[in-house]
């Protein structure tokens, strides 16, 4: 069997880099991205595999495993590309002969019983021991606390148990991307990107609903409040985030508004003393549960000003349950009598969350709900998408969990299973798969490392993006494989492989949905940079 030539891998690297940089020229010269929204989308994602690509070349130097995995990540990349570009020579602006060796690299990598030689060679990590401990810290808790609850948490689509959140507070788990100053636990060169991308790929390998998403929201609303808060707002809620006494939930998606946020229609009109709100939001996870609700809402009536017409609220409810919740207030409050609906959406997975659709009736919130109080009118969109910018690298940290989760169910249940007279683990094309799976897994893992710190230094906005879009779709095909491994047992839910299949069918689609975040985020800013 040959051995892995980096040096090698970084020239096919550079040479796709430059075939994909060569079509975004292009691209750009046609005007609007959104006049060609086939290439865009397919560019934005051949970029994102080719910048992941680059990331981990490093990684792969490191060792001969290292280097296997990296390899067989790339060979798929490239082949990708050259796919792509196949009898669409002229709208990628590919001249005659450029991806040969593209297609050399992957013919070479590709090889099955070279990906096959990876299948249970999951590659070391390479982390500082100080996120080691992070690592093992809550790898225990996730394994002691949430896996044995999860597949039941999933089937009833029960409520995440009061301990498990009790338990992560006192691990500090909410309060890993707050400053030390306001209680939490982030200091000096931005480590907490790195041990907060850890600690929610270790919880969304217990669980995705139960234990990986519940360190996010409050995440977002600390990024925001870092961003626009005042001095009093920043003193007054971010302790409170640090230690999981106030729970966060966002609420900025409309029934028909999802990823289009400028155009949001509830609003918030001013009166003595505060704010009524007045509209309908939906999608709003953890909602019931918790104890604020970030909200993002339009000040100005005027909706020609779109996005620079929001303004972000931090609204104070009591607390829920899954079944829904409808609250009132007390109209000697407002002069009104206020009601806020919440109605629980039934989902095929990313069960124990919940997700609600939630209407405002001239619910009153005082002025200092404000963020920013009056220097925040119309400066909401900006502080939301500081949070949700973050929260997309952690959203690639979830598919890494779920994905780490499904490959090794899958090792253990190819392992135990025979199939005409032999273990399924011995045949090439599981072998192939697993081998697939693993560098993927690898790949993605390191390029989040990569990608926190760049966030760390005040720069990855972009990466953040692709690294949410790439990870995201490949989660879908490593869940998928890992449930065919398992045959027919993999639609049986007694099988925790079959949550890991439906959990990864949503991380395509929230913190920004997989073709407008191609579209309007990543290919915009691959044309303008």
């Amino acid at each position: 069997m040959f051995e892995p030539d980096i040096q090698y891998a970084a020239e096919v690297v550079e040479k796709a880099k430059q075939i994909v940089d060569r079509a975004i020229i292009r691209l750009s010269a046609e005007g609007d991205p959104d006049q060609h929204q086939v290439l865009a989308y397919d560019l934005a994602h051949i970029a994102s595999g080719v910048e992941s690509s680059r990331s981990v070349l490093d990684y792969g130097a490191k060792g001969k495993i290292e280097g296997k995995l990296v390899c067989v990540f790339i060979a798929d990349v490239v082949h990708d590309l050259a796919s792509k570009t196949f009898g669409r020579e002229l709208e990628w602006d590919v001249e005659a002969g450029a991806v040969d060796e593209l297609r050399s690299f992957a013919a070479k990598y590709r090889n099955p019983d070279f990906v096959a030689s990876v299948a249970l060679e999951s590659g070391p990590l390479h982390l500082d021991p100080e996120f080691e401990m992070v690592r093992d810290a809550f790898r225990r808790f996730a394994t002691d606390k949430i896996v044995p609850r999860a597949d039941q948490i999933h089937r009833e689509n029960l409520d995440i148990p009061e301990d498990i959140i009790s338990g992560l507070a006192e691990m500090g788990a909410f309060g890993l991307s707050i400053p030390e100053e306001f209680g939490g636990f982030a200091a000096g060169e931005g480590h907490n990107y790195t041990a907060m991308i850890i600690a929610t790929e270790e919880l969304s390998r217990a669980s995705l609903g139960a234990g990986g998403s519940l360190i996010t929201r409050p995440e977002i609303l600390a990024r925001a409040l870092i961003r626009g808060g005042t001095p009093e707002q920043k003193n007054h809620w971010l302790p409170k985030l640090a230690t999981a006494e106030v729970l966060a939930a966002v609420a900025v998606t409309e029934p028909d508004y999802g990823s289009d946020v400028a155009n949001i229609t509830t609003s918030a009109t001013r009166v003595d003393g505060g704010w009524l709100v007045n509209g309908v939001k939906t999608w709003c996870t953890f909602a019931a549960r918790a104890d604020v609700l970030m909200l993002l809402a339009r000040t100005d009536p005027d909706r020609s000003k779109a996005h620079r017409g929001l303004s972000l609220f931090i609204v104070e409810k009591p607390r829920g349950e899954g079944k829904g919740f409808l609250f009132s207030q007390d109209p000697r409050q407002s002069g009104t009598t206020g009601r806020m609906e919440g109605r629980p959406i039934e989902t095929i997975g990313y069960r124990g969350m919940h997700s609600y659709e939630i209407s405002f009736e001239n619910w009153w919130i005082p002025s200092d709900a404000l963020v920013g109080l009056d220097d925040g009118l119309g400066k909401g969109f900006y502080f939301q998408m500081e949070g949700f910018e973050n929260g997309r690298i952690q959203t690639a940290a979830r598919a890494v969990g779920v994905m780490q989760a499904a490959y090794e169910v899958a090792v253990d249940y190819a392992n135990n299973r025979k199939v005409f007279g032999q273990p399924i683990i011995e045949y090439q094309l599981t072998q192939a798969k697993l081998g697939r799976m693993a560098a993927m897994i690898q790949v993605s893992r390191q390029f989040a490392y990569h990608v926190a710190n760049l966030m760390a230094k005040g720069e990855g906005s972009l990466e953040a993006s692709m690294i949410k879009a790439y990870v995201c779709r490949a989660a879908e095909w490593v869940t998928r494989e890992a449930m065919q491994i398992h045959g027919g047992m993999g639609y049986a839910e007694e099988f925790s492989v079959s949550r890991f299949f439906v959990d990864a069918r949503v991380l395509s689609i929230f913190e920004g949905a997989d073709e407008t975040l191609s579209l309007k985020v990543i290919a915009r800013k691959l044309v303008k940079k």
